[in-house]
């Protein structure tokens, strides 16, 4: 663990330029994922399967869900957060064999962020929403539908099959994880913040402790390459995990075109987009079995 003190990087507004100058020093791996064949039997480990970025399409995976003891989703579980969207994601999760399921929202999930749906926060002027709904790019929905959604208030009510985390975190078998759903500026969509010290803030929050990090954006460099060849990470989210945090494995999605299994030596980042470029659910759920900490 470490409390080093995380500063903005000079060049966080340009995360490709700033991928440039931190890439020099990174020693990046890309990992040949293949998933396990057979059943977890050890008692000394649990089996965690990965997904992210399903939008509302879980009905058409063509794939089985891997058994395992903890299921995790990375945010972007719905198209734009409607509440029939958010029920019938959870139940789907009902049908889950896992024992445990831990979701946090991503970008899509309008519905979940308070600026949109919040009347005290609003009526404090700090919305980030005033305006935005009849502004934000529609990704293919109508207007209508977008503020129907962004308005709809109590919705995490409605996940009632799962561990939701925002900004918080769960210990299961002596592993802790922390969820969190913030990402640069993106489309102006939900849990949307500037690059810099206001996102930075959020990755405070991250206990040095943490053994899983779920988030949604991922950090600079490790699974954020978009189809125009721009990076969309966050410079602070790598700054924190690789100096302060130092978790195991960090689970994330939102670039869906930059799906599967980077490290840097220290930890493993897995972006679990099973969405892919085209918004097509074919990446299948990546795997992996973890050592039980025991007190």
């Amino acid at each position: 663990m470490s409390d080093e003190e995380i500063k903005v990087n000079s060049l966080t507004n340009n995360a490709t330029e700033a991928w440039e100058q931190i890439s020099k020093t990174q020693r990046q791996i890309k990992i040949q994922y293949k998933a396990p064949k057979t059943e977890n039997t050890d008692p000394n480990k649990v089996r965690v399967v990965c997904m992210s970025d399903t939008h509302s399409l879980n009905h058409y995976f063509k794939f089985p869900i891997p058994n395992g003891d903890i299921f995790i989703h990375a945010g972007d579980f719905t198209a734009c957060g409607k509440l029939d969207e958010v029920i019938s994601f959870n139940n789907w999760l009902e049908n889950l064999p896992h024992k445990h399921k831990l979701v946090i929202a991503g970008n899509h999930e309008l519905s979940f962020d308070p600026a949109f749906n919040d009347p005290l926060t609003a009526e404090k002027g700090v919305t980030r929403s005033n305006g935005l709904l009849d502004e934000i790019p529609t990704l293919g929905h109508s207007r209508e539908v977008l503020k129907k959604a962004a308005t709809t208030e109590n919705v995490r009510k409605y996940l009632t099959n799962c561990t939701y985390l925002e900004d918080s975190g769960v210990e299961l078998y002596g592993i802790k994880f922390w969820g969190t759903p913030w990402q640069p500026e993106f489309c102006r969509w939900a849990f949307n913040l500037p690059r810099g010290q206001e996102i930075l803030d959020k990755w405070n929050l991250i206990p040095s402790d943490t053994d899983i990090l779920i988030t949604h954006t991922p950090p600079v460099g490790y699974g954020d390459l978009t189809a125009s060849k721009i990076r969309a990470g966050c410079v602070e989210l790598l700054s924190t995990i690789q100096k302060r945090v130092k978790p195991k494995y960090v689970i994330y999605g939102h670039i869906h075109e930059a799906y599967g299994v980077r490290s840097d030596g220290r930890s493993v980042f897995i972006n679990a987009s099973t969405c892919d470029i085209n918004y097509k659910p074919d990446n299948l759920p990546i795997v992996f079995d973890i050592t039980i900490k025991k007190p």
